[in-house]
């Protein structure tokens, strides 16, 4: 995993563990015995260690973590003390990545050269964790506390060009790493004993305490709610004290978070959604090609896909039906790429290629271009309908077709084309340019290198791609209906919505389902009731607050009313007399009693909804791997993503207790209640 080289005077010790270099028990051991070969060869001057193109090193591997070989010697911290203390200069240098313990790694040689493109960070904070090896004392002492506090904070890396005044690297340079890393190396050989260690900066105690404490006011409802964030300035805080006490607290604080429940639903979700994008054995195929893709319909969604595509250097073209329509769809895309170079977040000719690649038509027959078409129109079977006769007749053989639906029967879409092998559904989460996940829809026909060639294109999109079958509301929007049924229930029974949104957001779900519902419009989900009354069994619960909300006017943020007021377009902090009072009668007419509920009450009731429908889910095989329900619920729901998931909040309750709790969710549901079979999706 390493290889040993001279360079005249300088050792050079290259990392060689494909595909990132991570740090494991076997890298950590050769990188001691190449250290202790140089030290001990009396005629080497200077080491350099360096990784490869892609990748200094991206740090610890994840596969070992809570297993013996994470904790087998020599352990991270050790090694980086060798490197630290040993007599012979030791610089990095870094091209590609340098990441968690990478980054460590550097800051423990005596210097460092980088490559301007190469990026660096810790990146810890996204596992529940914090640098657990120095990180968190070295780099304040090198970029200062501020500088410092924000890359782990962020856990975002930054490119070495943008820290190149920072005092993290001795130099930055275009071109030729190994040789300026060596020259570096000789320059540092020469001033003996007095080596420069990261661990020799002073800091003033007085300027740390000062910026930890800002940076402690200035972290968000959802960071305090993760002990991590608390962790990470805990740690900051004593960058001023002699560094080995630094050390010992980082350590403390470290490994008093690897067991946390949120470092562990954190860890989870890392590996989780890894596997999500992968198909089962039984479907893998290769992908179809996909080069060029059309997009018809020119709204919201529609554009969304198509700036995804762009950016992920796609060829599209967008058709509509009126040109008006294709025009603000054109110029929506337009504004979008100028913002984007205004803000300073694109090139401007990364931005003219994008647009380059852009065909806007009203012509149908310019589909038989396209190795994907994807159907973003208005959320109607017939008008799906009507727009896949017209693909049919249009798309050339072997193209593959996707429809864009929240809902509707995808079975029942390809029935009207005459190959519907080739289509498959593609649930993009709006705005389709920002949110991450992709709901892979199977139908009953879809051939497996149609559904290959759907998450491939979630790959490409650097999107979460994760499969599902056909059924109403495929995995995210049904599990959602669960939970935002129960809620209503809760007003029924006894809470004011202000009091559910503030229970959940309370435990780190980014808005409450009222908030949202509001947000998103109360006709959207008024007009699908609406269209389903007829097939609605009257003996089911059915709560008729929002129709009422509805009828009279208050659709949600956009007509300044809903569940909540808007004045000046901000909400209320609690509902009006409006609303209560649609709520108690709702409760009178039930011949309910109101009583408060608590906090934990709302949330419990809201998370067996989940669970049990997930178990539905599950056995009905729309979901492939529980885990899924759980990926796809943290990125296209706002569930927290230091709780895991339903299933992973249910993992870790008491079987009994869990399953009388579901018995219990069962007797406030009522008729039609279908039960969950826990001990499957629990496993």
């Amino acid at each position: 995993m390493t290889t040993f080289q001279r360079q005249q005077d300088i050792a050079v010790i290259t990392l060689d563990h494909p595909p990132v270099n991570s740090l494991s028990h076997a890298l950590r051991s050769q990188i001691a015995h190449a250290l202790a070969a140089a030290v001990a060869d009396p005629a080497i001057r200077g080491i350099v260690l360096v990784g490869n193109d892609k990748a200094f090193s991206a740090g610890a591997d994840v596969s070992e973590m809570g297993s013996p070989k994470q904790l087998a010697e020599p352990i991270l911290p050790e090694l980086l003390a060798r490197l630290e203390s040993c007599p012979k200069p030791v610089v990095a240098a870094i091209a590609g990545v340098a990441l968690g313990g990478g980054l460590e790694l550097a800051l423990s040689c005596h210097g460092r050269v980088a490559l301007d493109s190469a990026k660096v960070g810790l990146p810890e904070i996204s596992l529940g964790l914090i640098p657990g090896s120095g990180g968190t004392q070295r780099l304040p002492r090198l970029v200062g506390v501020a500088t410092g506090l924000e890359m782990i904070l962020s856990g975002q890396p930054r490119s070495a060009s943008q820290l190149a005044d920072s005092g993290l690297f001795d130099q930055v340079v275009a071109a030729d790493l190994l040789a300026a890393a060596c020259a570096r190396a000789s320059e540092l050989a020469a001033l003996g004993a007095q080596l420069p260690r990261a661990r020799d900066y002073q800091l003033d105690a007085d300027a740390v305490a000062a910026q930890v404490e800002q940076a402690r006011a200035g972290l968000n409802a959802r960071q305090r709610l993760q002990p991590a964030y608390g962790a990470v300035l805990d740690a900051v805080a004593v960058t001023a004290v002699p560094f080995e006490q630094g050390l010992a607290r980082e350590r403390q604080l470290f490994l008093g978070l690897v067991p946390t429940t949120q470092a562990r639903a954190l860890r989870y979700q890392f590996k989780v959604e890894r596997e999500a994008s992968k198909l089962p054995a039984e479907l893998q195929a290769q992908p179809r090609a996909l080069q060029q893709i059309a997009v018809i319909g020119a709204g919201t969604m529609g554009t969304g896909i198509a700036i995804s595509a762009l950016d992920a250097g796609l060829g599209v073209t967008l058709l509509e039906q009126d040109g008006a329509a294709l025009e603000r769809g054109r110029q929506r895309i337009s504004d979008h790429y100028r913002a984007r170079v205004t803000a300073g977040k694109m090139k401007a000719a990364v931005v003219a290629a994008a647009e380059a690649r852009l065909q806007t038509t009203l012509d149908w027959t310019e589909l038989a271009r396209a190795d994907l078409v994807i159907e973003a129109v208005f959320e109607d079977l017939a008008v799906k309908q009507a727009v896949f006769r017209q693909v049919d007749a249009h798309a050339r053989a072997g193209a593959v077709l996707a429809t864009n639906t929240s809902y509707l029967d995808i079975d029942d879409i390809a029935a009207v084309t005459s190959r519907p092998q080739d289509l498959l559904g593609l649930h993009f989460f709006s705005p389709a340019n920002v949110m991450k996940l992709l709901e892979v829809v199977r139908g009953a026909h879809s051939a497996p290198d149609v559904l290959a060639t759907g998450m491939e294109l979630g790959r490409r999109l650097k999107k979460l791609p994760v499969l599902c079958g056909n059924a109403f509301g495929f995995i995210g929007n049904r599990v959602y209906n669960a939970y935002r049924k129960q809620c209503e229930f809760m007003l029924e029974d006894g809470a004011w919505p202000e009091e559910v949104d503030q229970a959940l957001t309370g435990m780190g779900f980014a808005m409450g389902p009222f908030a949202v519902a509001d947000l998103s419009g109360l006709d959207i989900a008024w007009r699908m009731r609406k269209a389903q009354a007829e097939m609605r069994d009257p003996r089911e619960r059915y709560v008729a607050i929002l129709d009422r909300l509805c009828e009279q006017g208050r659709l949600g943020r956009k007509t300044g009313a809903g569940y909540y007021a808007y004045p000046d377009g901000k909400p209320q902090r609690s509902t009006d007399s409006t609303v209560r009072a649609i709520i108690e009668q709702a409760s009178a007419e039930r011949g309910i009693t109101r009583q408060p509920l608590t906090p934990e009450q709302i949330r419990r009731r809201a998370l067996l909804a989940m669970v049990n429908e997930a178990a539905l889910l599950l056995a009905e095989g729309v979901a492939v791997r529980a885990s899924d329900i759980d990926v796809v619920l943290v990125q296209g729901y706002g569930f927290p993503r230091w709780e895991g998931g339903p299933v992973f909040w249910a993992q870790q309750q008491d079987r009994a207790e869990l399953e009388q709790a579901i018995d219990g969710l069962a007797a406030i549901v009522g008729h039609g209640f279908v039960r969950g079979d826990l001990a499957r999706l629990l496993g």
